[in-house]
């Protein structure tokens, strides 16, 4: 039997003064709805397409980690478990609205407009990876931990003084929020009142740093009181929960209120990245059962098929398709242009100086031979 939580209204929790960091939840891991006042105003399709958006998520993330280890693909940050709390934002969000992510952010990058082979080319270190079209409003993923916030805050700023209702939406992650360019970031845009959202995916883990060893603040959501702006803390393996809260704060900031802080609770079910960490040497296996069994895709699949929306074989279905799509995607990237050490010198000034000159001139007659 489904508990109904105690009565949270989001409007109330999108104020300044703010002081109330429950976490918002409307569907809890059995897929009841234990929220009805806070379900968002979606159709079937929606609801459907949202489960598609993770099982490709997550099969994306499973396909990934495969070509990692295969060699073909760079560098690669674990995206299972976070799955709600990314797609769940994203899909609140408008086209025109800009995006930049951290190296964990890829599968919003794709769901705003970045070809998937372009995802691929980036993850290898290939400059095409970062030439996006000019319809995709974003930023490539920000590797250096909570820049992200202080980008995002000018980018906010700038939509605010050529009028634009548009929104800059970034992430980072638990360890991100102990960052000086976190706080730099809120209090910057909390000042000038700038459109943006800003989220933490407080996935437990800063690499092998625990949560409580970050901050002895009881939620990373309060950490917005400083910065004079709304905080709140949403569930984040509770797609319906991240995408009510995100449209909500959407709504905030382009009314000229100011930008919002949104604290997700989730949990990265693998490693850091796939570059040497090993999350066994300090994590427990009780914790991650704890937190599988939270699985926002389970969740999802439960809800849905209770409604008769969602079946195994739907799921196969979908499952097969994005295998086809990561192929194809992967195949493309293969057939990019090998880098040369002589391009990239000449991208370094627009008129080489005479040293750049002959480097590159040297360069050049190596790659000819």
């Amino acid at each position: 039997m489904a508990t109904k939580q105690t009565k949270i209204d989001i409007d109330a929790l999108l104020s300044s003064t703010n002081t109330d960091f429950r976490m918002v939840q409307i569907m809890d891991e059995e897929g009841n709805i234990v929220n009805p006042d806070l379900m968002p105003d979606l159709s079937d399709e929606q609801l459907v397409q949202f489960m598609t958006d993770m099982v490709w998520s997550r099969i994306l993330h499973e396909r990934s980690t495969a070509l990692n280890r295969q060699g073909r693909l760079g560098f690669y940050a674990p995206t299972a478990g976070q799955e709600a709390s990314q797609l769940g934002s994203i899909a609140a969000i408008d086209k025109e609205d800009v995006l930049l992510p951290g190296y964990r952010d890829v599968p919003q990058l794709v769901k705003h407009g970045l070809p998937l082979t372009q995802a691929f080319l980036w993850s290898r270190g290939h400059v095409d990876g970062n030439k996006y079209a000019d319809d995709i409003k974003a930023l490539p993923p920000q590797i250096i931990i909570g820049a992200q916030y202080v980008q995002a805050a000018g980018v906010a700023l700038g939509l605010k003084k050529r009028n634009k209702k548009n929104v800059a939406i970034t992430y980072t992650g638990d360890g991100g929020s102990s960052q000086g360019d976190f706080y730099e970031g809120i209090n910057f845009a909390g000042s000038y009142k700038a459109p943006a959202l800003f989220f933490i995916q407080n996935n437990g883990w800063a690499i092998s740093t625990p949560r409580h060893v970050q901050t002895a603040a009881q939620t990373l959501a309060q950490k917005a009181m400083a910065a004079g702006i709304p905080g709140i803390q949403v569930d984040g393996m509770d797609m319906l929960a991240v995408y009510a809260v995100t449209k909500k704060a959407r709504e905030y900031a382009v009314a000229g209120n100011g930008p919002v802080l949104i604290e997700t609770i989730c949990y990265r079910f693998g490693p850091h990245t796939l570059s040497g960490d090993d999350p066994t040497r300090y994590r427990d296996t009780a914790e991650l059962e704890g937190w599988q069994a939270k699985d926002p895709l389970i969740r999802m699949r439960k809800f849905l098929t209770a409604k008769g929306l969602w079946s195994e074989e739907k799921e196969n279905e979908v499952i097969e398709s994005v295998k086809e799509e990561i192929k194809d995607a992967i195949k493309e990237a293969d057939q990019a242009p090998k880098q040369k050490v002589s391009d990239f010198l000449k991208s370094m000034f627009e008129e080489p100086n005479q040293t750049m000159a002959e480097q590159i001139a040297y360069y050049e007659a190596k790659e000819t031979k």
